[in-house]
């Protein structure tokens, strides 16, 4: 069964429609480098693949069951815009309370070794609103990883990050990939997002202008995938690979 399912998914803001028809799987394994400029779509799409927002029409489906559905969503992990951690707790306590709210046997060895697999358990017992934006997001990196998720989501990961960061996140990556799971990367960091795809998704104004296998070509050149699938502007020198 495809563990990450999109059919003919639609989604209006009033009459505006920011995703339009949008149909393709990600398998086991697999890594989906969605791409397209600001506005494009892509974390509209993020959002109804984690079950926080609906489609007006079609579906996207988690190992063949809705992503809303609780269960469903204890095999998903989600790194998003929000981050989601609860600023008058340590980081310490942030993860020991999501460890407990997935069900975890051992919620407090969880919180311990991610803190350590994420470079902040000198930090352990700090308060989230005194840390910087960087250390914020390595904590929801360990978030999102917590509890081993069969597929993650991913907006953005690589922001705030330093070198270190996003090789380690590169690293954990690269690892749960191996493991068989599935991701699903949304980034303007084109280089760690391509170097890690297996598979790309071009999003163009809300539509899916292209889907298939991440090639050679797009490591070295990403205005070449833009070029060739109908983006109307060259890719900003920013985002060239070389």
């Amino acid at each position: 069964m495809t563990p990450v399912l999109v059919e003919g998914v639609w989604k209006y803001y009033g009459d505006y429609p920011a995703l339009r028809d949008i149909t393709f799987g990600v398998e086991r394994g697999a890594c989906m480098a969605l791409l397209g400029r600001n506005g494009a779509g892509k974390t509209t799409l993020l959002r109804i693949a984690a079950g926080l927002s609906h489609p007006a029409r079609g579906r996207v489906s988690i190992f063949g069951n809705e992503a809303r559905d609780r269960a469903t969503r204890h095999g998903i992990g989600i790194l998003g815009h929000g981050i989601a951690l609860y600023d008058e707790l340590s980081a310490y306590e942030n993860l020991h309370l999501f460890a407990r709210m997935y069900g975890l046997a051992e919620p407090k060895r969880a919180a311990l070794e991610w803190l350590e697999r994420t470079g902040l358990e000198r930090v352990r017992d700090g308060l989230v609103r005194e840390f910087s934006r960087g250390m914020r997001q390595r904590l929801a990196v360990a978030r999102a990883f917590l509890h081993e998720p069969a597929v993650l989501l991913l907006d953005e990961p690589f922001t705030a990050l330093d070198d270190r960061a996003i090789a380690l996140l590169q690293s954990l990556l690269k690892s749960a990939l191996a493991e068989g799971r599935t991701v699903l990367i949304s980034t303007h960091q084109l280089r760690e997002a391509l170097e890690l795809a297996t598979h790309v998704a071009l999003l163009v104004r809300g539509r899916l202008a292209h889907t298939g296998e991440r090639t050679q070509e797009m490591l070295e050149d990403t205005g070449w995938l833009y070029r060739q699938y109908g983006e109307p502007r060259t890719a900003p020198a920013s985002s060239r690979l070389g």
